[in-house]
């Protein structure tokens, strides 16, 4: 789980400080920075997914050895912050993400539980390549490119690992450090064992060893994130694969992923039990049809009557799809969720919040959600406060300002006399800001 997040020159966020939760909340105007947020989740992931500096920002095209990737919005030539006259953005981006490595059912650990760590890095959009880079675990400092003589020019560069200096690292700074260095290394620098490997802290020979486990670890929670943005027209296709451990991020194979939730009884009986207080109707089943090569089709049972996914409304396949989400047999580590209340219906807000809140702990799968939903935040609970984030963009600047709402000045005293839904609906949040 991420709990803090420092982003600087990154779009429109110049600098931003969230410390983060389990589920968090972003609302404001369009254009107010929401999704320049998401943006940057999605950069994590990049790097995360050992890609390069210019592939993270540009996209990837598939290749025999490994998926595609679409590029941030905007490419490498607007990441970087442009003030409000338009002036083009130039310098480094730079990303602090602070978390903690804690266990999870199924997922090997080598080392103590709950071991927080801090990764900083700083890179170049123009030129592709990484200009400082730190990450510690424990407290202690696995690498940082501070202490690399030259380290800014020279390409590729010996990089000594800190936790470690009998252990050093040939990295090239195309690419983030983090997953070069992600692995069990030896004293001749050459990758070896396996995750399962479970050696002994108090082995001299085995720290390297122990060290690029641990950087592994948090390689693999970058990695592990999902946005589901789910599309109605794929939502309604037969899946190409009979079933998944996981849904695309637009809603592919759907119906291969209800497949595999209506293969654990456990799993089916809780989802169908959302998609029940969604519908007026009372829903009998769950599951899916089968097209002439047995490929699989969503649907739903109403009174006896069946109804495949191209006769369910948007609004339905969206929430199924959303709910679907959360019971994925491999959940990621970070979900993300744009304009979570479209095609659903006011009155179904509430239920909206208690799925992103409940299986965000349910499934250990921390939540990042936008919302233009004023209703919505009037079911928000005073913890919810803390990590529900109010958007600003400066018209003059161009800067975003990102507030979580029990930071709004004054909010605690007015939100006792005035639903939030009215702050919001009325730009009184935007004002304070």
């Amino acid at each position: 789980m991420i709990d803090r997040l420092v982003i600087e020159n990154f779009k429109s966020l110049r600098r931003v400080d969230l410390a983060l939760g389990r589920m968090n909340l972003l609302v404001g105007a369009n254009g107010s920075g929401k999704s320049n947020l998401l943006d940057a989740l999605r950069v994590l992931q990049g790097i995360g997914s050992g890609f390069t500096i210019s592939e993270i920002l540009d996209g990837k095209p598939k290749s025999a050895t490994s998926v595609a990737w679409e590029g941030i919005r905007g490419g490498s030539s607007l990441a970087c912050f442009a003030d409000g006259r338009g002036n083009a953005g130039t310098g480094d981006l730079t990303f602090r993400v602070h978390g903690r490595l804690a266990s999870r059912p199924g997922r090997g650990r080598v080392g103590p539980d709950d071991l927080p760590w801090d990764l900083l890095i700083a890179f170049s959009p123009k030129s592709g390549r990484v200009t400082r880079e730190r990450l510690q675990v424990g407290g202690t400092v696995i690498y940082d490119t501070d202490l690399v003589e030259d380290f800014s020019q020279k390409d590729p560069v010996w990089c000594t690992i800190a936790a470690a200096p009998d252990f050093a690292v040939q990295l090239q700074r195309t690419r983030p450090a983090l997953g070069q260095l992600a692995g069990p290394w030896r004293h001749d620098g050459s990758s070896t064992g396996s995750a399962d490997d479970d050696p002994s802290l108090d082995a001299p020979e085995d720290i390297g060893f122990v060290w690029g486990h641990l950087a592994g670890e948090v390689v693999g929670l970058l990695a592990d994130i999902q946005q589901v943005d789910p599309e109605s027209r794929l939502l309604r296709e037969y899946s190409r694969v009979a079933q998944v451990r996981q849904m695309g991020d637009r809603g592919e194979n759907f119906a291969a992923l209800v497949h595999a939730i209506c293969e654990d009884e456990k799993a089916k009986d809780a989802y169908l039990a959302w998609l029940r207080q969604l519908r007026p109707e009372e829903i009998d089943d769950v599951g899916v049809l089968r097209g002439a090569v047995n490929e699989p089709l969503f649907m739903l049972q109403e009174k006896g009557r069946t109804f495949p996914a191209v006769a369910l409304s948007d609004g339905t396949l969206r929430f199924a799809a959303l709910t679907a989400a959360f019971f994925q047999p491999d959940m990621p580590d970070l979900m993300m969720m744009e304009e979570i209340e479209n095609g659903v219906h006011a009155s179904r807000a509430r239920l909206l919040l208690e799925l992103l809140r409940s299986q965000s702990v349910t499934a250990e799968t921390q939540v990042v959600a936008t919302t233009h939903s004023a209703t919505v935040l009037d079911w928000l609970g005073e913890e919810d406060y803390k990590t529900t984030f109010v958007c600003k963009r400066d018209e003059e600047t161009g800067e975003s300002r990102i507030c979580a709402l029990a930071d709004v000045p004054h909010f605690g005293n007015v939100v006792k006399k005035r639903p939030v839904s009215e702050l919001f609906s009325e730009g009184w949040l935007e004002a304070v800001l």
